[in-house]
């Protein structure tokens, strides 16, 4: 049986304008240089099911950290049809604040988590504020209340979750920060989310601020280089530029399709 070709869908719930390289990366090149941030979850299509990667920020986290929404997530699903209460499957990448909410909003779903990760938010790693920054306590209890509900499938490193579909551990950024390998018509992606948060931070190999274990997310781009078919074919998760030279749709400016080439 042939594996199915995927459609891939980036789509863009919040936006954050004032960020600079300085604010954005550990050596950047011009600290003042504009560098806003995209935030993204992604829909895979097809072979009769779609999975879910990530869940974006909910309305009380966003409102905590001072991040306006431009849309629910659960929205900007609905708007490529993809209802919430339908998904069977969804790939948690890591467990940050704006990867991991809206988990009760997916009654039907198996939730795709790394061992690694699970470890290291309810670890002592949490006891340090700057490594326990970027997660939100309710996100990571919702998690856990989805353990005990047996509702979470948990990986350790590489492994298939449909046909062709893969996760791949990379860390990094985060403990258990995972990677989804997809293939499509337009040949195989990878789905880096904030393995790699620009395409500056695998091309220039200049690292995100936020970093867990500096080696693991450097090497993680290696990683995303020998899966993916392309320097275009690593999606990166908070890149500006995603929306700008992949095809939107006609219904949702806010959504393009990675399947599709980009435009340059």
């Amino acid at each position: 049986m042939s594996t199915p070709l995927y459609e891939v869908f980036a789509l863009r719930y919040a936006h954050a304008e004032g960020r600079t390289q300085g604010t954005n990366l550990i050596f950047p090149d011009d600290h003042a240089a504009p560098m806003p941030l995209d935030y993204f979850v992604w829909a895979v299509r097809g072979g009769g099911r779609t999975i879910v990667i990530d869940t974006g920020y909910d309305a009380a986290s966003a409102a905590r950290r001072e991040r306006p929404l431009l849309r629910s997530p659960i929205a900007a699903l609905a708007e490529i049809g993809v209802r919430a209460d339908d998904v069977e499957d969804v790939v948690v990448t890591h467990l940050h604040a704006d990867h991991a909410g809206h988990w009760h909003e997916f009654p039907r779903a198996r939730f795709h988590l790394q061992d690694a990760e699970m470890a290291f938010c309810t670890g002592r790693c949490m006891c340090h504020e700057p490594l326990r920054r970027a997660f939100d306590v309710e996100h990571v209890k919702a998690a856990v209340e989805h353990v005990f509900a047996e509702r979470v499938r948990f990986h350790d490193g590489t492994d298939e979750i449909a046909p062709g579909v893969t996760v791949h551990l990379v860390g990094g950024h985060t403990g258990g920060m995972q990677v989804v390998r997809v293939p499509t018509a337009r040949g195989t992606l990878v789905l880096a989310s904030d393995a790699a948060h620009f395409w500056h931070n695998v091309r220039r190999r200049t690292p995100f601020v936020l970093v867990h274990n500096l080696e693991l997310m450097m090497e993680g781009w290696r990683l995303c280089e020998a899966l993916a078919d392309g320097p275009d074919h690593i999606i990166p998760g908070h890149d500006p530029e995603v929306l700008r030279r992949f095809p939107k749709l006609e219904s949702d400016a806010n959504t393009v399709a990675l399947h599709l080439p980009p435009s340059d």
